[in-house]
């Protein structure tokens, strides 16, 4: 394959690209050590506000793990 492309070639490449849905841009930076739900809930309503029309998800992660603990779709547009 390399000597008639030039290159490595790859005809079935899966890999992710950014705009195939695998991908999901933050809002503002991660809250490490937020222990106030309410900060959550706030953070929540202003990228609503901001942005209606895109799915929200949260993550949670265990600090000490080092592991995702909890995800879900906090915003689904109508």
């Amino acid at each position: 394959m390399f000597k008639t492309h030039g290159f490595v070639y790859r005809e079935n490449n899966n890999s992710p690209g950014y705009y195939d849905g695998r991908y999901w841009t933050m809002w503002k930076l991660p809250m490490f050590g937020c222990t106030d739900s309410s900060q959550v809930v706030k953070e929540l309503e202003e990228c609503k506000k901001e942005y209606p029309q895109a799915f929200i998800r949260i993550i949670g992660f265990d600090n000490v793990r080092q592991v995702q603990c909890v995800s879900f779709i906090a915003h689904k547009p109508i």
